[in-house]
């Protein structure tokens, strides 16, 4: 329930080829950067402006003024990044995406039509197809006790060897507002986390994440 196939429809990125090399998705972390700078090499020059050295804006995108785009970046068709968000870099931000307000985002893998569009961090994270974050939630990437990131797992804890490790949110997933996804949280495809929960472990799909900590499967109507 937790690897690239069970969690994202790899259509919806221009990272498909990248994320195809891994089976666990937290395994791609380290190298976004990387992976940003060679893809925005091979981006067309009559789709994507370079504004800044390895910072590609697709012409149809939307950026306003007071935003911080930082490098390497790529922002997607048809993508709003809205005043004073802060794109530190290291960011893979998709086609039809919203960037809101005070929205943070570092070392980050955006796919198509996902939203954070209120005061959101997302950070050492990789958000599925239609994600959307609710107003105030953030994913939470290093330990309290700067221990490595494990991921909690029904079967047991699957070590990660990575400091620095947000959320995997699947496709579809809703974060409701002022939620927080601690490190190595994975939330599967079509579940909900109700707002402010503090989410921790593996989520399974078409599930909701409710604020007591229990997880209940969502009712066929």
């Amino acid at each position: 329930m937790y690897t690239i196939k069970d969690l994202y429809d790899l259509d919806h990125t221009l990272a498909k080829d990248y994320l195809s090399q891994f089976t666990y998705p937290w395994e791609a972390l380290k190298g976004i950067k990387d992976m940003i700078i060679a893809l925005g090499e091979t981006l067309s020059k009559d789709e994507y402006t370079e504004v800044s050295p390895q910072v590609w804006v697709h012409k149809t995108a939307k950026v306003f003024p007071s935003a911080y785009l930082g490098s390497p970046c790529i922002i997607g068709p048809n993508t709003e990044v809205r005043h004073c968000a802060f794109i530190r870099g290291s960011a893979l931000v998709g086609a039809d995406c919203v960037v809101g307000n005070s929205v943070e985002l570092k070392n980050v893998i955006l796919f198509d039509h996902v939203q954070t569009p209120h005061y959101n961090y997302v950070g050492d994270s990789i958000l599925g197809y239609y994600a959307h974050m609710g107003a105030g939630s953030i994913t939470s990437n290093v330990r309290s006790d700067k221990k490595l990131v494990v991921v909690h797992a029904p079967e047991g804890e699957i070590e990660t060897g990575l400091k620095k490790f947000g959320a995997m949110l699947g496709d579809h997933v809703e974060c409701g507002c002022n939620s927080v996804c601690n490190p190595g949280t994975v939330i599967g495809r079509y579940s909900n986390v109700y707002p402010t929960s503090c989410v921790r472990g593996v989520v399974p799909e078409h599930s909701i994440y409710k604020n007591t900590g229990k997880t209940v499967i969502k009712r066929e109507d």
